[in-house]
């Protein structure tokens, strides 16, 4: 590994503490999850090793082998935050990850039956795509009540919030309107988690109240080219 975990997540963590300072957040109130999507094995061990806890990983294969490969780290948890086919829903069980990108109740229903007939229980966010960027996944910002009255009732399934990817933009602050938007929306649903902000969007995310941020490259550094 080449590139500096210890010093990009101390960068990090000093940008969630000026963020939350600035609007009297309380750094707590902030959960870092480390994007491992593409690094291998070691890599996410240096950052268990500097204190993270949580990872996301975006394909359901990767994760499966990482969390067969790191089941010795006792505290580590996953979270699943890339589109998920019904089929693969299987293959991330063993990882026991929670599931951020929900975005149809067939989706949910699946999760829900099996996570039902294991005797487990799963949470999950719904994946708004607050944007309506067409190759962006997610429900829009019209489904989501109908949307939450329906998982709220399936068994072994906990919803706990709202989830969205931003459009990039040149100037990170011109994401505040899509995150005020989910915070409002989460509010309107009485739901207490928003994961929202990744490494070019974190502070305008945890200003406007991302209990979640996602952060990949400022960790780990670029993913390799090649597949791990």
């Amino acid at each position: 590994m080449k590139h500096d975990i210890v010093s990009g997540l101390a960068s990090v963590r000093e940008r969630i503490a000026r963020a939350c300072e600035r609007v009297g957040r309380d750094l707590s109130s902030v959960q870092l999850i480390a994007v491992s999507k593409g690094h291998p094995e070691d890599a996410i061990r240096a950052a268990h090793a500097a204190g993270l806890r949580v990872f996301g990983e975006n394909y359901a294969q990767e994760l499966a082998r990482k969390a067969s490969a790191l089941g010795d780290l006792e505290d580590i948890r996953w979270r699943f935050i890339g589109h998920l086919q019904r089929n693969k829903i299987k293959l991330i069980e063993g990882a026991r990850a929670t599931v951020d990108t929900v975005d149809s109740i067939r989706l949910a229903e699946a999760i829900s039956s099996r996570a039902s007939a294991r005797k487990t229980d799963v949470e999950l966010l719904l994946q708004v795509n607050v944007g309506g960027e067409a190759q962006k996944s997610g429900c829009s910002m019209e489904e989501v009540p109908a949307l939450v009255e329906a998982v709220r009732h399936l068994p072994n399934v906990t919803l706990r919030g709202l989830m969205t990817v931003a459009p990039h933009f040149d100037e990170p602050s011109d994401t505040r309107p899509i995150f005020a938007a989910l915070r409002e929306l989460a509010r309107e649903q009485g739901l207490p988690e928003l994961s929202m902000g990744m490494t070019h969007d974190l502070e305008p995310a945890v200003e406007e109240g991302a209990t979640m941020v996602r952060i990949g490259t400022a960790i780990f550094g670029p993913r390799p080219s090649a597949p791990v």
